[in-house]
């Protein structure tokens, strides 16, 4: 009985979700992000004055972030951790991807 109000539950989570058609969309990670992040992690930590060096090293960070992580919708990462069927099918699609576009 309890999948079946999960389920009511994760429908009505989606008809009134904000993401509007998002479920997944890449992250948006800035130098300036991670640099608050690592003053509010490292208390005292001089990363406002940082060097030249530090900076470009937080720009490639930033910009590795952005290419390896997705922000989603909290019904639709359940539903990939609850089915490993449903996560086997995007893989499939996502390899198959090129195939179908008649490349």
């Amino acid at each position: 009985m309890s999948d079946v109000f999960d389920e009511a539950q994760a429908l009505l989570q989606c008809k009134s979700c904000p993401w509007y058609k998002n479920c997944v969309m890449p992250m948006r990670v800035t130098e300036e992000d991670l640099k608050r992040q690592l003053e509010t992690s490292i208390p005292g930590a001089p990363i406002s004055g940082a060097s030249y060096e530090m900076s470009q090293f937080l720009s490639t960070m930033a910009s590795a972030a952005q290419n390896s992580l997705l922000e989603g919708c909290p019904v639709f990462i359940n539903r990939l951790r609850n089915s490993p069927k449903f996560a086997e099918q995007i893989k499939r699609m996502m390899q198959e991807w090129s195939r179908e576009d008649g490349q």
